[in-house]
């Protein structure tokens, strides 16, 4: 049911007066009648004296009203009364409602301020909106992440507004075919060794795609994502939320699958995340993201090659069989221990120690947003 709004509500004391004029009643006759002081009545008539339930029975016996009904006179006027301050509380909760402020303000993308008007123009600063209410949010994207495909959280969608902020700055080549073929070629020569992936911000920028990091916010859960900011112009996102060269290289070559298909141009498609803690095997999912999730798997160890170094060593994986096996088809050991985990050969827990961290390498060379570093709050 609606609430019923007014634009102006009387005190009791508006009420009490016409009820006295229609009487004939003086105040001080009335304060005879209640037995009260005139300062009393004068008071309440003046609306410097609120209604207590005491009062309300008093003026119900002497007007042959309900005490109820006096009551109700000031509750209303109290309420009319404190309705700047409700709308202020109704407008920060749907800010907070919409996106992680909190988050937000602490990764600087918007400025921290007492005043709700300041606070709102902020945000809807920071996603290019001109209000709340605006459903379509420029964010068609192709992402993968851990909760359902369907749902885009508020928190994921404060970290997809910034990665396509960020984007923006970027410079690139044309996209097209060619370069696009041409940097898949360079991506495969880099597979064997970390110090490579300092290079990867320029190899994407001569395939027409923008890169950029962001830390993930808290249960984003989302590991990368394609945006587009036109039909040319591709976004790949990455939040390096697993800091391994396997989910690095798996999540890169993913979304970079994505762009070659133009997936992600006009709709928003999630999908649930294959890189976890644990091996789960590979899982269905949209046919775009199951199409990315092979051609990934294929681009890192081809499947004839992965299947056949299983069936010659399984169960025994030494970091020895491993490493060796990693050098002969030139990938970083670290990639045939994720695949293995991908596949649910190898528990999550053995040879660690070639899942290399690759965040130190990738930061200086790519435009990055996070883990102490502050970018500009707007591009």
């Amino acid at each position: 049911m609606m609430e019923k709004t007014f634009a102006e509500v009387f005190p009791p004391g508006e009420f009490l007066k016409e009820e006295l004029e229609s009487r004939g009643w003086s105040q001080i006759e009335f304060a005879e009648i209640l037995g009260k002081t005139p300062a009393l009545v004068n008071e309440l008539v003046m609306a410097r004296r609120a209604v207590t339930p005491e009062t309300a029975k008093a003026l119900a016996r002497a007007f042959g009203t309900s005490a109820q009904y006096w009551l109700n006179l000031e509750s209303a006027y109290q309420l009319w009364k404190t309705k700047d301050a409700d709308e202020s509380i109704s407008r920060r909760a749907n800010l907070y409602r919409f996106a992680p402020i909190k988050e937000m303000v602490k990764r600087n993308w918007v400025e921290g301020s007492e005043n709700i008007d300041v606070l709102e123009s902020q945000v809807l600063k920071f996603f290019k909106i001109k209000s709340l209410d605006e459903s379509e949010l420029e964010l068609a994207h192709a992402a993968r992440k851990s909760t359902p495909y369907h749902e885009v959280t508020p928190s994921q969608r404060a970290w997809l507004s910034r990665a396509r902020s960020l984007g923006k700055a970027v410079i690139t080549k044309p996209l097209s075919k060619r370069s696009l073929d041409e940097g898949f070629g360079s991506l495969r020569s880099m597979l064997h060794s970390i110090a490579e992936i300092r290079k990867v911000p320029r190899v994407l920028a001569d395939m027409g795609v923008r890169l950029v990091v962001v830390e993930a916010l808290p249960q984003t859960r989302i590991d990368g994502a394609c945006l587009w900011l036109d039909k040319a112009s591709p976004i790949v996102a990455l939040s390096l939320r697993y800091d391994r060269v396997d989910a690095f290289w798996f999540t890169l070559l993913h979304e970079l699958n994505h762009v070659a298909s133009g997936d992600g141009v006009r709709s928003t498609v999630l999908d649930i995340d294959l890189v976890k803690d644990s091996p789960t095997g590979m899982q269905q999912n949209q046919p775009s993201e199951h199409k990315a999730n092979v051609f990934a798997s294929e681009f890192l160890i081809p499947k004839s090659e992965i299947e056949d170094f299983i069936g010659r060593t399984a169960p025994l994986f030494s970091r020895t069989k491993i490493v060796r096996f990693a050098n002969r088809i030139k990938v970083h050991p670290g990639i045939v221990v994720g695949q293995l985990q991908y596949r649910g050969q190898l528990p999550y827990s053995q040879h660690r120690r070639l899942l290399e961290k690759v965040r130190h390498v990738i930061m200086p060379s790519a435009l990055t947003d996070g883990w102490g570093y502050i970018a500009p709050a707007v591009l």
